[in-house]
């Protein structure tokens, strides 16, 4: 089997049978192409068949030259051992040479976050006065007592907020549906923009069920949510690196320190591994040592 073919049929596989997103199944398909790039190049052409262990390990070892760096080959390599479980589960190989390949070792980076009282200071920034302060005032409630990601803010529909109950559905990645708790404030902030003045925005057709619109009846992009959350970072004069995630990042954060089931952290930010999810517990002990670095009378 030809480069071109395999590709086409993995991309069709990603995006049909693993509902992926055209995002993730693009960034899968730039993945293969490299590694394309790569047999090109050899003195003797690779097939996707005909690629061994360590023709893989000679991929890697060529990806970290150019300047690659860990992050991004661990990303290269769960790409291509996707491309080769379809390969394999297609019988256009009877055995998977990427079964063995180890990923490069990575120092994970652990993420920003926002005390309470930064997240108090950003949302007393919001003017109020203003239509579109109390819509904004919701999303920051919303990100903060939910856990949502921008994109599950953006998409959020007002048939999927069970307010009465304190939940909400959301639709994760691979258009996975989840319930995830919602907290008091950001109920009461939700109440306020849609019953006093979402209901007199001139909606687009199709927008009818989208929770979070513009002036204009249309839902918000993420760009907007990015620029809204900056402009409020300089007025407060926050001295951190803050994005629509900071605010899922603290409060998955905040949960871990108030002692929250990990297991429970993990449904609720709709992670597929515990792995991920645990990246947490390291945040959690850093900030044992910072406590203990700060307080303890011997350190």
């Amino acid at each position: 089997m030809d480069w071109r073919s395999a590709i086409k049929g993995f991309q069709a596989y990603l995006k049909l049978e693993k509902s992926l997103a055209d995002n993730s199944v693009e960034a899968y398909s730039r993945d293969i192409e490299k590694l394309f790039q790569y047999s090109d190049n050899k003195e003797v052409k690779l097939k996707p068949e005909s690629v061994t262990l360590n023709d893989l390990r000679e991929f890697i070892t060529w990806a970290a030259e150019l300047g690659m760096i860990p992050s991004s080959q661990a990303r290269i390599l769960s790409g291509i051992k996707a491309f080769y479980k379809y390969l394999l589960m297609e019988d256009i190989i009877k055995s998977d040479p990427s079964e063995l390949l180890e990923s490069p070792q990575i120092r994970r980076k652990l993420p920003d976050t926002l005390s309470y009282e930064d997240i108090e200071k950003l949302i007393a920034a919001i003017d109020l006065s203003k239509p579109e302060g109390t819509r904004n005032k919701a999303i920051l409630e919303t990100l903060y007592g939910s856990g949502l990601r921008v994109s599950e803010l953006t998409e959020l529909k007002l048939s999927n907020l069970y307010l009465d109950i304190e939940f909400i559905k959301v639709t994760g990645k691979g258009n996975k549906e989840r319930l995830v708790p919602i907290g008091g404030a950001a109920i009461r902030a939700l109440k306020i923009w849609i019953e006093n003045l979402r209901v007199h925005v001139p909606i687009k057709k199709g927008e009818e069920d989208i929770v979070f619109l513009n002036r204009r009846g249309t839902r918000l992009s993420r760009v907007y949510v990015f620029l809204m959350i900056k402009e409020l970072v300089g007025l407060t004069g926050l001295k951190k690196t803050v994005s629509p995630h900071t605010f899922r990042h603290s409060f998955a954060t905040h949960l871990v320190e108030g002692g929250a089931d990990l297991r429970a952290v993990q449904e609720m930010l709709g992670h597929e591994s515990i792995t991920t999810t645990e990246i947490y517990t390291h945040l959690n002990r850093e900030y044992l040592k910072s406590t203990i670095s700060q307080f303890h009378p011997r350190s």
